[in-house]
């Protein structure tokens, strides 16, 4: 019985160690990945939020991590799904007191940075990812391929084409 009771105790500090190592890991990087949420949700609450929300999920699904060497990759994966399952959320309800300043807001469009943010927003999400994560992140083409799982090539691709329609309407916009 007292065996028992120590395997037991044992059990649950190799868990709790588990546990902490896996959050300290999550926390060294933390910065980082404040800023990749922050990129995609302009908003200090809701990338606080979405850390926590990835954290949750990695933490849930920590047995399909194959290579502990990809962690780093394999979380910020997750931080973007948690990203655009709440942008995608967000395109569903729209406050009613938002839609009157949405016309105004419309009205005042002149900087060059709500236009490149505009022409951002409207760009397809297989380009705005490869360019927020090397602009907005300063990641090489590989880093950008391992998080997204693609090919470098592909995210290359992906990146050319990307500037081509953000040249193309920021030229149509003036």
């Amino acid at each position: 019985m007292a065996e028992t009771l120590r395997l037991e105790q044992t059990g649950e500090r190799a868990i709790e160690n588990e546990e902490e190592r896996f959050f300290e890991r999550i926390d060294r990087q933390s910065g980082r990945l404040y800023s990749i949420a922050y990129s995609y949700l302009r908003s200090d609450a809701d990338a606080l939020e979405m850390l926590q929300e990835a954290s949750f999920r990695a933490w849930s699904k920590k047995k399909s991590l194959k290579d502990e060497a990809l962690f780093d990759s394999w979380l910020i994966r997750i931080l973007i799904n948690c990203c655009m399952d709440e942008l995608r959320r967000r395109k569903r309800v729209v406050p009613v007191e938002r839609v009157g300043e949405e016309r105004g807001a419309a009205e005042m469009r002149s900087s060059s940075r709500i236009d490149l943010e505009r022409a951002m927003a409207n760009m397809p999400e297989k380009y705005r990812h490869v360019l927020t994560l090397r602009f907005y992140h300063d990641m090489t083409l590989g880093e950008i391929a391992r998080i997204l799982n693609k090919p470098e090539s592909t995210v290359k691709t992906r990146l050319y084409r990307a500037l081509k329609q953000m040249r193309s309407r920021l030229e149509q916009e003036r």
